[in-house]
């Protein structure tokens, strides 16, 4: 059986989708949808807006959270809930990094001065499978 890190590679071992959680100002979680990709280190990134209120929201507070895994409800693969850091990188290797043509619905290019890149870095994955106890990464 593969080690843990490489069954939680798997499950995002293409771009998905994602719930993202950040905290707003007051205190409260705002969850939105991002696609997002992973590395093998079990860092994640997605793009976003300059001026987007996640961007915003990571400045104030980097803790953050994203679960995903699971698109179908008649389809009930593992999934994962994912606690990081999230720093927001607008430097021009990170957005060249990052950049794809898929992008170019919304940005410009890898320099369009709108587009950034939210990098989360893992420091615990939990991953579930239905009805078996959930196994535990951490950094």
């Amino acid at each position: 059986m593969p080690n843990l890190k490489d069954r939680i590679l798997d499950v995002v071992k293409a771009p998905f989708l994602a719930g993202f959680a950040t905290t707003t100002k007051d205190g409260k979680p705002w969850v939105r949808y991002v696609m997002v990709e992973a590395s093998g280190d079990l860092t994640f990134r997605c793009s976003s807006l300059v001026n987007a209120r996640k961007v915003a929201q990571i400045e104030s507070n980097p803790e953050v959270h994203l679960t995903c895994g699971i698109s179908l409800p008649t389809d009930m693969g593992p999934y994962l809930q994912i606690q990081g850091r999230a720093e927001f990188r607008t430097d021009s290797e990170a957005r060249h990094a990052f950049w794809s043509d898929k992008l170019s619905a919304v940005f410009q290019g890898p320099d369009d001065p709108n587009y950034g890149v939210v990098v989360v870095h893992a420091y615990r994955i939990e991953l579930w499978h239905v009805g078996v106890e959930p196994e535990f990464w951490e950094k």
